[in-house]
């Protein structure tokens, strides 16, 4: 039995398109029901509730061999820790209690560098995996850069002001990956009984791009003038805390991009494997995923 929680989040969704295929049963854990698609509705047991839970996680680990773990965001969280760790507490004791013998996360990349600085979500991400593989349980945290994903909010600035925004330096190369690909890495790992072992698997996608290499691509694709406009870190902060995050949310996120500035993305050294493990280029998502996006902005 594997166990999906988030099944309809951005990741969690594709994990469960592929598990659901696959020969194994699937169990989801799910507030709403009705939000999951209905021809995998009816192929996948269903566990109605927040996976934050005790309750609900000691129904839904009863005989799950593999789980697929990923807390929800909170935006408006009293702290970092409440989201990750906070979250994720009740999540090991279901684990211990059922022996469910094998967890696939999603985390975040920068293990040895954020040990030596704070660094928001990252640090807070690093911490969850740590009290995981506290259980013994078998463990693969796919720890991650940036999503590509991430510039679909920035839809409608691209499509009428030809600009986007983030506090990167433009001339800074960083790793990319698409959602998609963390997904099927994960069902990989969630389908496959034969690893074991506790091991962070580097997520990184197919190469690094500045974020003026990302206008540039942008462009091309859209056939508009792009450019990439960097702001200040405070000014991420100011905007977080507009939109509804707590003081304490806002400063995690702020904490982390700092942390992506002073190198925190390039403790891992890539290899051809990265671009097997995530295939998909950021050209690639430009015109599947971004374009379409851009239209309809």
């Amino acid at each position: 039995m594997i166990v999906v929680t988030t099944p309809t989040g951005n990741i969690g969704s594709r994990v469960l398109a592929q598990v659901a295929d696959g020969a194994h049963p699937v169990r989801v854990i799910v507030r709403d029901p009705g939000k999951l698609p209905d021809d995998l509705r009816e192929r996948v047991e269903v566990e109605v509730g927040s996976h934050g839970d005790p309750a609900v996680l000691d129904r839904a680990f009863a005989g799950a061999d593999t789980v697929f773990w990923l807390p929800p965001g909170n935006p408006r969280a009293a702290t970092v820790d409440e989201v990750y760790s906070g979250f994720t507490r009740p999540a090991t004791e279901a684990i211990r209690t059922h022996g469910v013998r094998r967890v696939v996360s999603i985390s975040a990349l920068g293990r040895g560098r954020a040990s030596s600085v704070n660094a928001g979500y990252v640090s807070a991400s690093l911490a969850m995996d740590d009290l995981i593989a506290s259980t013994g349980v078998a463990f693969r945290a796919l720890v991650n850069p940036s999503f590509m994903e991430n510039l679909l909010r920035q839809t409608e600035t691209i499509k009428n002001q030809g600009v986007f925004y983030d506090v990167l330096p433009p001339d800074y190369a960083s790793p990319t990956v698409t959602t998609r690909d963390i997904g099927a890495l994960a069902a990989r790992f969630l389908t496959d009984p034969s690893w074991s072992g506790q091991e962070e698997v580097p997520v990184l996608g197919p190469q690094d791009l500045t974020a003026d290499e990302q206008a540039a691509v942008i462009g091309d694709v859209l056939g508009i003038s792009v450019k990439y406009q960097q702001v200040p870190v405070s000014s991420l902060r100011l905007r977080l805390i507009a939109n509804g995050a707590s003081e304490a949310m806002a400063q995690g996120m702020v904490d982390m991009m700092t942390a992506k500035i002073e190198n925190l993305d390039h403790g891992v050294r890539r290899t051809p494997q990265h671009a097997v493990d995530t295939p998909t280029t950021f050209r690639q998502w430009c015109e599947e995923v971004l374009k379409p996006a851009v239209a309809k902005a």
